[in-house]
């Protein structure tokens, strides 16, 4: 396992981190799974495992699992297993309402977590309107006295919005570290590339989550990338290769992979073995660049989800749309994408619901012919 270093204090953390986001189910009566009932004994042997093969870092929120992954992850820390780990879970800010819900939701958490400290406690998912609520609230004199009563130890947050929002946020505190979605082939979306360097230039660590932008990269690779990553000298999966495009940047310091078997878990501590900063040769760097080409070269309507043209008089969900329609032909499951149209037409918030009103246009960044798109996604989505 590689080891970085992580907050202010620069502690070591393996650079693999265990999600526990997508642990495994249980089989239900009937065959199905339900998100919240997890498969208690084979979560905490998974979790364990990780633990005794050199994992150091856990990611869990109050929301994964419906509530349940803090509780399975408090078991799988009983007898002895806390002081080997560094826990990450998250404050859930949209159901901050009053100041004094700081304090109940951390104690709450601590509680599930059967712990006393958390090491890094993070702001879950900051944007715009939260970061402003919270913060109005007196959210960082909060963090700042539970660090000082021990009950939390490093102050962090998760981010899903734009660069500029970013940019105020860490500016506007000393953090220790931020949570950023980052792949190879979201370089430019939210804090992207320019929001690591951002960050890392004023001493905040980063941690990455999607690096596989929720197993895409890894499980529905088309052939012309396979194709590509094939040419590469030393054999590796998608999987490793999107992995590998962010072990080499120096100013990650943790990878977050949610595992939900243990082949994947132990597939992705093989993966990390010997991830070093700066290793890539520029050979491996040119097929990768070639990858990234590739997937661009898919992408219909260049949107970033900025969600700018929201909301939507006629209550079509423009980004959504756009969204599954990129989908269809970044991952070549037209399928899919067709079953995730319906879902939008039967909540009635399809394109088909657009009334070329011109509100959403001028808001784009991107300049996007949003009402000629949408008519074209719709086509392409619906048909039979």
């Amino acid at each position: 396992m590689d080891y970085r270093k992580i907050g202010r204090d620069q502690v070591a953390t393996s650079l693999f981190g265990m999600g526990c986001m997508r642990l495994p189910l249980e089989v239900q009566p009937d065959g199905s799974k339900q998100y919240g009932k997890i498969d208690e004994d084979e979560a905490i042997r998974m979790i364990r495992y990780a633990i005794d093969h050199g994992v150091t870092y856990l990611d869990t929120a109050y929301p994964y699992h419906q509530g349940n992954s803090e509780r399975v992850v408090g078991k799988a820390l009983t007898g002895g297993y806390r002081d080997k780990v560094l826990l990450a879970t998250k404050m859930p800010v949209w159901q901050v309402k009053k100041a004094a819900d700081f304090e109940r939701l951390l104690n709450e958490q601590l509680e599930k977590l059967q712990t006393t400290w958390i090491d890094f406690y993070l702001l879950h998912a900051l944007n715009e309107d939260s970061w402003k609520k919270v913060k109005q609230l007196g959210v960082l004199d909060f963090l700042e006295k539970a660090r000082q009563a021990g009950k939390i130890r490093h102050i962090a947050f998760s981010f899903h919005d734009q660069l500029p929002v970013f940019k105020e946020i860490i500016d506007s505190f000393a953090w220790d570290m931020c949570q950023i979605q980052l792949n190879l082939l979201d370089e430019h979306y939210q804090a992207g590339l320019e929001g690591m360097h951002y960050a890392a230039d004023r001493g905040i660590s980063i941690v990455v989550m999607e690096p596989l932008r929720g197993g895409a990269l890894a499980q529905k690779v088309p052939q012309d990338i396979k194709a590509v990553w094939e040419q590469a000298p030393v054999k590796r999966s998608p999987a490793e290769w999107a992995f590998r495009y962010l072990t080499d940047y120096p100013q990650v310091s943790v990878i977050l992979s949610g595992v939900t078997t243990m082949e994947q878990l132990v597939d992705n501590i093989r993966s990390f073995a010997d991830a070093k900063p700066d290793s890539l040769t520029e050979q491996e760097k040119d097929l990768i660049g070639q990858v990234q080409t590739l997937y661009r070269d898919k992408i219909k309507v260049g949107c970033t989800g900025c969600n700018y043209c929201m909301p939507c008089p006629s209550g079509v969900s423009i980004p959504d749309v756009f969204r599954i329609y990129n989908q269809a032909f970044l991952y070549e499951d037209l399928e899919a994408s067709r079953k995730q149209y319906q879902s939008l037409i039967s909540k009635q918030h399809d394109a088909s619901q657009c009334v070329s009103c011109g509100q959403c246009e001028p808001q784009c960044p991107q300049n996007i012919p949003i009402i000629a798109k949408l008519a074209e996604a719709h086509a392409f989505l619906s048909r039979t």
